[in-house]
């Protein structure tokens, strides 16, 4: 009886390894759309999300949907819409994905860059957001990385400079973070902290003042 021998990388990413050796095409029929990653040809499988990193989520998700509404220069998709990389397929928490992207979109995900990916820190997500996907998504020429971590109350924004490296970027004296991607949003870093975040109609309003609607 012959020997099976798996092809197992030398580095595994990190996360929970459900399987090794699996082609792009396997992982997007079987474990994309259920909250997995791929990253030359390990799958890992991602944690369920606290209450917080979904309301912190979604509030994203509102911000960003409101702003490209009134201002229709693209459009955000959160996990489990995946983004794919070189050699990783991965499904940032939100990405931004405006109109002039050269990648190529589809409903089966972004192929290419998105502009801007935006995780949100989970205490088992730490090394792969920080570490792995820090560095895939700057090689990758994603033009901002923004990390949030709810917990240590955080947040962390990046901009890829012309050595196609990232740089932070600070906020302003007033706590908002601006991007030249999204001419006039402001993200409000202590907004992010509130107990109870603003709902539908709060953000509706405040992204009107932002872009003088």
């Amino acid at each position: 009886m012959s020997e099976i021998t798996l092809k197992i990388p030398a580095h595994l990413p990190a996360g929970l390894v459900v399987a090794t050796d699996v082609s792009e095409q396997d992982y997007l029929t079987s474990y994309a759309e259920h909250f997995h990653e791929w990253i030359d040809g390990v799958v890992i499988k991602l944690t369920p999300v606290s209450d917080r990193h979904e309301q912190v989520s979604v509030h994203f998700r509102v911000l960003l949907n409101m702003y490209f509404e009134l201002r229709p220069i693209g459009k955000a998709r959160l996990s489990p819409f995946v983004m794919c990389i070189r050699s990783a397929i991965r499904e940032p928490d939100v990405q931004v994905i405006l109109n002039d992207n050269p990648g190529d979109f589809s409903d089966m995900g972004m192929i290419g860059p998105a502009d801007i990916c935006i995780e949100i820190v989970s205490p088992e997500s730490i090394a792969r957001d920080r570490g792995e996907k820090f560095s895939e998504y700057e090689q990758a020429r994603v033009k901002e990385y923004w990390i949030i971590d709810p917990v240590r109350q955080s947040a962390d924004f990046y901009r890829l400079l012309d050595a196609n490296r990232y740089a932070e970027i600070m906020p302003d004296a007033e706590g908002n973070y601006r991007t030249p991607l999204l001419h006039d949003l402001r993200i409000n870093i202590a907004t992010l902290w509130r107990k109870s975040l603003p709902g539908y109609l709060e953000i509706a309003e405040q992204v009107k003042e932002m872009l003088g609607n």
